[in-house]
């Protein structure tokens, strides 16, 4: 073979290497660490393009009439405003839809923390009677008769459509769901020192100062991933994480929820009971009712209209407008 001929096809070789790269990169935000992602699903773009396409597929449910989407809209940092979810046949879920915004940095999942597993929370809805009421196995039977899934479970996982391929896909492409751009990151992490205005930066005073914000909300992701109560009742008709301990000390016990992206995920607590960011602080400013279990952070406090509407103008920079429109 010639010389030139033998550079060419090494040419073409390397251009083909990048051209058809399968590796996904994920945009890191300036100050975030990078999240784990597990040896086993590694992601790439036919891993992230597939659980894209099954978080929207209303297939995924038993009539075909909802989809993960339904409940986790985009365009509310996937929440959906509804006091408590609506699943198949109109259907109403028994908790809030929490916000998928950042759920890569998570570590347990459902709202009481009983779920060790992002591949293991996607089974959750799927055979819950009240959300999808259907069989991951059947999933993968409708998947079998469409030539684009089939597909594209090869280039994902180089098998047919199968369970360990619905739900390793979903959670990759729910790790790409990252948040990272607002107000405060950019006043905080980027270095813009007009990003905050003064009601903000009097509010940010407030919430890691004056307050026990920070000991529950902290970090790069407003919260420290631990499980709580936080007074919200006397008497809770969700028993919380104690359905997997069987003890009282996790009677009413759910997890402190991230605080990004907050003035569009409303309402709030892990029952929707609280339609604004006013009535949350009421909450907290009062100590919360004398649940047992109540965290020894929830104590009252005092704030004037003025510091309130401060404190809320902060939170509200949490919430990142790039994020909800992209």
């Amino acid at each position: 073979m010639k010389k030139g001929v033998k550079i060419s096809l090494l040419l073409l070789l390397i251009l083909g290497m990048f051209s058809f790269s399968k590796d996904f990169i994920l945009p890191i935000p300036q100050g975030f660490p990078q999240p784990y992602i597990p040896n086993d699903n590694q992601l790439t773009n036919s891993r992230v393009e597939l659980g894209k396409k099954l978080f929207f597929d209303t297939m995924m449910s038993r009539d075909s009439t909802v989809s993960c989407a339904t409940c986790h809209i985009p365009q509310f940092a996937f929440t959906d405003r509804l006091k408590k979810g609506i699943g198949i046949r109109n259907q109403e879920v028994s908790r809030n839809t929490p916000t998928l915004t950042n759920v890569a940095y998570q570590n347990q999942f459902l709202l009481d923390g009983v779920n060790p597993s992002l591949v293991a929370q996607v089974m959750v809805p799927i055979h819950e009677p009240n959300e999808f009421d259907f069989h991951v196995l059947l999933i993968a039977e409708r998947m079998k008769k469409d030539e684009e899934y089939v597909q594209l479970c090869k280039d994902a996982y180089n098998s047919e459509p199968n369970p360990f391929a619905i739900t390793h896909a979903i959670a990759s492409f729910e790790r790409t769901i990252i948040s990272g751009n607002s107000p405060y990151d950019k006043y905080h992490f980027q270095g813009d020192s007009m990003a905050l205005n003064e009601s903000e930066k009097k509010g940010m005073k407030l919430f890691f100062n004056k307050l026990y914000c920070t000991e529950c909300h902290s970090g790069f992701n407003f919260t420290n991933q631990s499980l709580s109560n936080n007074g919200l009742y006397l008497n809770y008709p969700d028993s919380g994480r104690i359905r997997l301990s069987g003890l009282e000390k996790d009677r009413a016990i759910f997890k402190v929820p991230t605080l990004r992206n907050i003035a569009v995920t409303y309402p709030y607590m892990h029952d929707g009971s609280f339609a604004t960011l006013s009535d949350v602080i009421t909450h907290y400013s009062s100590g919360g009712n004398p649940h047992p279990n109540k965290s020894k952070f929830i104590k009252p406090f005092s704030l004037s209209n003025q510091e309130q509407k401060d404190l809320i103008a902060f939170l509200y920079s949490l919430t990142d407008s790039t994020f909800i429109v992209d």
